[in-house]
């Protein structure tokens, strides 16, 4: 990328806003149609979309100091590290609701709505997730990156949702769901995990370090 520095971080910024209007779009559908079905997995997807939201206003945050070589370090480690922790909030909470689920064998209701949902949000979530990547790796910033991985997860999530519905709406396999749900528990968890420790959550070929220079 041969931009400026700043307008690397306006770029960021709009691709955050624009995650935040579909993860609040998201969130609310998402959580709405979870209740009238039952769907444990659905509901989980919803909070998932409410803490991406978090996500998206702490890397706001962060983008806010970029200016300040001074304060850019630490609002960086910091910001990075409250990433992770929205994260292990996620998986304690699915891994609380689908095991509830399973133990009482409680059967959700099929839901064309949640089936829509999850198949946008397979489509949306990598576009959106690659571009912040983009724009992250430029920056040289770990948690940008980490929030750019965020989103990419939920598009793998929304894929593990989808199928979970489409089980058991087409087979009635009322444990599609919930199973569904707990299979999202180690991907989010790992990425969790990172962020406390301030591991890059980029991928493998992310240094993290900045391409470009002011």
């Amino acid at each position: 990328m041969n931009e400026s520095r700043a307008a690397l971080v306006t770029r960021s910024r709009r691709l955050n806003l624009a995650t935040l209007a579909y993860n609040a779009l998201e969130g609310v559908v998402a959580i709405s149609s979870g209740l009238v079905a039952g769907s444990v997995a659905l509901i989980g997807f919803g909070i998932d979309s409410g803490i991406e939201l978090s996500a998206s206003f702490v890397a706001l945050w962060r983008l806010r100091h970029d200016a300040d070589p001074s304060r850019r370090e630490r609002v960086e480690r910091l910001a990075h590290r409250l990433i992770g922790a929205l994260f292990l909030a996620l998986a304690l909470y699915v891994t609380v609701e689908a095991t509830r689920a399973l133990w009482n064998r409680e059967a959700p209701d099929a839901s064309p709505i949640g089936i829509a949902l999850a198949a946008a949000s397979v489509l949306v979530m990598p576009w959106l997730a690659r571009a912040k990547r983009r724009v992250g790796q430029a920056l040289g910033s770990r948690a940008l990156t980490a929030e750019a991985t965020q989103t990419s997860l939920c598009m793998w999530l929304s894929a593990i949702l989808l199928a979970g519905l489409l089980l058991n709406a087409m087979l009635g396999w009322w444990w599609a769901d919930p199973v569904a749900a707990l299979a999202m528990v180690p991907i989010i968890a790992k990425e969790g995990v990172e962020g406390i420790r301030g591991a890059p959550s980029c991928g493998d070929d992310c240094h993290c370090a900045p391409v470009v220079v002011e």
